[in-house]
């Protein structure tokens, strides 16, 4: 990836999930990139001269949600696993993207947290993963978890509860 930067890549990513843009598809160099927050999109048809680069590990900033007491805010989405009351002060961990959940950093290897395990705010929690693009998600809390609300291996929506942490007093 002579043409365009690990840095440049996580920051062009950044802002389409932050944007309203629905598709995006860029090519920089000999790096081609699209993002689409619709998961039944396809990648558009391509020449044979523009070979997709190939993907990089990205660790993105964690969307940390602290909870209030008094509800939730938003309505979860439809394929999320339904999430209990949140004691106050306890952290939900949300997805930064739509894409695949994995627990592991590859398959056979252990988990990288279990229900019980004391996390600081640069634990790794899992990955997700979109059109190849795999992002790190940190716990951003020093705490311990006390839930996964997701199955390895499933697809999640952006914004969808992932994680509760119990942050240490």
């Amino acid at each position: 990836m002579s043409s365009i930067s690990t840095q440049d890549i996580e920051a062009i990513v950044d802002q389409f999930q932050r944007g309203d843009w629905r598709e995006m598809h860029l090519r920089i160099g000999d790096v081609e990139l699209f993002l689409s927050k619709d998961g039944n999109a396809r990648l558009p048809e391509r020449g044979a001269s523009a070979p997709i680069a190939p993907a990089a590990a990205i660790a993105a900033p964690v969307a940390v949600a602290p909870v209030a007491s008094s509800g939730h805010g938003a309505a979860a989405p439809a394929s999320a696993a339904p999430v209990g009351a949140v004691p106050p002060g306890w952290v939900q961990i949300r997805a930064p993207s739509l894409g695949t959940f994995y627990r592991a950093p590859k398959p056979g290897a252990p988990k990288f947290v279990e229900v019980g395990a004391a996390v600081t705010p640069e634990s790794d929690l899992c990955l997700i993963e979109v059109m190849k693009l795999f992002t790190t998600l940190r716990s951003g809390v020093s705490g311990t978890v006390r839930e996964v609300y997701v199955q390895d291996g499933e697809l999640v929506e952006f914004d969808q509860p992932l994680f509760l942490i119990q942050p240490n007093a």
